[in-house]
């Protein structure tokens, strides 16, 4: 289980990395087009829709690693409130949905890539076929589906997930932070 836990965490950092880059390439690509339009009155019509395939890739890398490392959005403060078993119970549930969720987004995925493939699609920009883009859609589901697969796993055979909120966490006493 835990050679299944290392690998799901090694994957799921390499999509995360390429993320990150993603999201400094799209910075540096968006300072570069707002120079070239502003100081040097040369527009590069073609950083925007690179820019949106940048934010795309981040998403969908970055999601695999938001999920192994509990980093999402979820409300942990019910779960100590509603005891250990209905508590684990609400954590499988969870990580059960992202899997389908995951699975939904694999299969539209790869059709979308065959689709795009086999009609010959092109981008905007010239040169870039369109499944090249729509290729991040199967591989971000892939590794968001290992991940979820992982901590179902773990939950199933009695262990925690690495990462695993445990709902003991001490809500922050700034007010500014709690949304008061």
């Amino acid at each position: 289980m835990r050679a299944i836990e290392r690998l799901a965490a090694l994957v799921s950092g390499i999509a995360g990395a390429v993320a990150s880059a993603a999201t400094v390439l799209c910075l540096v690509l968006i300072c570069w087009s707002v120079v070239a339009r502003y100081l040097f009155g040369t527009p590069q019509p073609w950083i925007d829709k690179t820019a949106g395939w940048l934010v795309v890739a981040l998403v969908l890398l970055g999601a695999p690693e938001a999920q192994r490392r509990f980093e999402h959005i979820g409300v942990d403060i019910a779960v100590r409130r509603i005891g250990p078993r209905l508590a684990w119970l609400s954590r499988l549930l969870g990580v059960v949905s992202v899997a389908v969720v995951a699975a939904i987004l694999l299969d539209a995925g790869i059709e979308a890539v065959s689709f795009s493939r086999l009609v010959g699609l092109m981008t905007d920009v010239e040169g870039v076929p369109q499944w090249w883009i729509q290729l991040l859609l199967p591989i971000g589901a892939a590794v968001l589906l290992l991940v979820a697969l992982v901590q179902a796993l773990a939950l199933l055979t009695g262990r925690e997930p690495p990462y695993l909120p445990r709902g003991e966490e001490e809500l922050p006493r700034d007010t500014l932070a709690r949304g008061e």
